[in-house]
């Protein structure tokens, strides 16, 4: 099967998907914890109709996909394997490989892209279909909220706190696949603080142009302290924070819709679009329309 005009790869209403840049993936794989395991992609596809992937040469990651709904199949190599709700297939790194959403029902996909030197500890579940059942001992909802919380993390930012908490995550987020009845028995638990009020904070006002005096007044606190607090538990202060959630947003828009990037530009409150396109090379390796040509369908 050949990819055309009636496949697609992304483009899918409600998609949702993270690219982490490459300064962020080199910082992972040499960071003591995160070079275990840590992801590169991350994201979600609902109702992904005419959903087609075609890489020959592999991919230098593996590749997870977890089949919420649906159906589609996935070619490792010379055999193909027919995925349905519930189902989990991770694509080992290097392996040539093709999937796509059945044409009758298609699939809503989680998928993750990953590397690390602990990937192979879970060697014995990848190359096949793990199927988990429906049984509601399974957890499939704490499962899913555990991808949750690894995407809000990192829409988050990539703090070293932020990276190390989703490597963590991401190696129990496969355990809950490999070892399905210890799974069954866990409890997951949610810890709330200031600092993730603050960024949540940031993320509600990316278009609204605050500063370090807007967030100080909502918290309550000096800046001096904010700033020190901030940068203790994320290693970064406040508005280098801020702005690397501006970038996150600028990626989206650029990867999901149609704006022009002098709008993105003005939209994110920078100067002008070529501070915009400076700023986003600094922290992207690349320009927005080479971001844009090479993730946007």
């Amino acid at each position: 099967m050949k990819q055309n005009q009636d496949v697609i790869a992304e483009g899918f209403k409600g998609e949702k998907a993270i690219v982490l840049p490459y300064a962020v993936c080199n910082y992972q794989a040499d960071n003591n914890i995160t070079s275990k395991l840590h992801i590169t992609h991350i994201g979600y596809y609902p109702n992904a109709k005419k959903h087609y992937r075609d890489r020959q040469e592999g991919c230098k990651e593996y590749i997870l996909i977890y089949c919420e709904k649906g159906s589609g199949w996935i070619k490792q190599d010379d055999t193909t394997h027919n995925l349905k709700r519930n189902d989990v297939f991770i694509i080992p790194r290097d392996s040539a490989h093709c999937y796509g959403a059945k044409s009758n029902d298609p699939w809503s996909i989680y998928w993750i892209h990953f590397a690390g030197t602990d990937a192979a500890l879970f060697k014995h579940i990848m190359g096949q279909v793990i199927h988990i059942d429906d049984a509601d001992s399974n957890k499939h909802a704490n499962r899913i909220q555990l991808f949750e919380s690894i995407y809000k993390n990192l829409e988050m930012g990539y703090s070293p706190e932020n990276l190390e908490y989703t490597s963590f995550c991401f190696q129990y987020f496969l355990a809950s696949i490999q070892y399905q009845a210890q799974f069954r028995e866990s409890n997951r638990i949610q810890v709330d603080n200031i600092i993730q009020d603050i960024i949540i904070f940031m993320k509600d006002n990316l278009e609204n142009n605050i500063n370090l005096d807007d967030i100080s007044a909502r918290f309550s606190y000096s800046k001096s302290h904010l700033i020190n607090l901030f940068k203790q538990k994320t290693s970064y202060p406040p508005m280098v924070y801020y702005n690397q959630l501006r970038m996150q947003r600028a990626c989206s828009y650029l990867q999901f819709t149609l704006l022009k990037i002098k709008e993105i530009a003005f939209k994110l409150h920078f100067y002008d679009p070529f501070h915009f396109s400076k700023a986003f090379t600094r922290e992207m390796k690349m320009s927005p329309q080479e971001y844009r040509k090479k993730y946007q369908k």
